[in-house]
């Protein structure tokens, strides 16, 4: 396994390659990623420890998505149990797996954690416990300032694991050493990583200007409002489907790799 640099443009292709794996195998892919919201939903549902172990599953259920992008990409119809596939690569691995799980939990909370010193712990608590956010709350000037903060540490945190769960997975990477690569995969192809995020962000606004258009053509918010959800989930399963090519364009496989 050896790290790629790529031109900034293949960012855009990246995008442009999930959109169209997706369409190969829509109903699939989407059912997937319903699948996993269900299942991350109702393990949240449990307080405190819902959400922590909810976080802890996020990099096998990334993983999960990447390796059902994968198949449909080699024109196969991905199956539910592909969203198993960090738990059913062997012991070894799925020990690794789950020492990435409880790295990424510890570091959100940790995050969390930073965002107590500053609003008293108010972001913490809503994420860990639950309840509606008031307008009260969201003119609270350190609430807001906590909730920049977990954005921008949230930031490298995603980094780490960007490429942590598939180098793992496919290239039997240690789960520390898979942080290390994965980020610094990221900082070294940073050009292609901010086209890639810039390009989703447009393909977002593109469609929230098409749905306010809806809106205006049909003269029903409440049709608009009930439709947007799927439609917003939908997009969302397009951009996990393009986290695949991010992956395999930023490293090469050499042999000896299990891919």
């Amino acid at each position: 396994m050896r790290l790629q640099l790529v031109p900034s443009r293949l960012g855009l292709q990246w995008v442009k390659a999930g959109m169209r794996t997706f369409f190969r195998q829509p109903l699939a892919l989407s059912g997937l990623f319903f699948m996993f919201l269900a299942v991350v939903s109702v393990i949240s549902m449990v307080p405190v420890v819902g959400n922590v172990l909810s976080l802890a599953l996020l990099p096998a259920a990334t993983l999960g998505l990447m390796a059902a992008t994968r198949e449909a990409d080699d024109g196969k119809f991905p199956m539910p149990l592909v969203l198993l596939s960090g738990f059913r690569a062997g012991h070894q691995r799925l020990r690794a797996m789950l020492v990435l799980g409880a790295l990424y939990a510890l570091g959100f909370v940790a995050v969390l954690g930073f965002s107590a010193l500053i609003d008293g712990g108010k972001c913490a608590r809503l994420y860990l416990f639950g309840g509606a956010i008031t307008t009260e709350m969201l003119q609270e000037g350190d609430f807001q300032v906590a909730v920049l903060v977990v954005s921008a540490l949230y930031m490298p945190l995603s980094l780490l694991f960007w490429h942590a769960p598939a180098l793992v997975h496919w290239h039997g990477v240690a789960p520390v050493k898979s942080l290390f690569f994965s980020f610094v995969a990221c900082l070294r192809n940073m050009g292609a990583y901010m086209v890639f995020g810039l390009a989703w962000m447009a393909v977002f606004m593109v469609f929230g200007m098409m749905m306010a258009t809806l809106a205006v053509l049909l003269g029903s918010a409440e049709t608009v409002v009930a439709m947007l959800y799927p439609a917003v989930m939908l997009v969302l399963a397009m951009f996990f489907t393009s986290l695949y090519f991010t992956f395999r364009d930023s490293f090469e496989t050499t042999s000896g790799d299990d891919v």
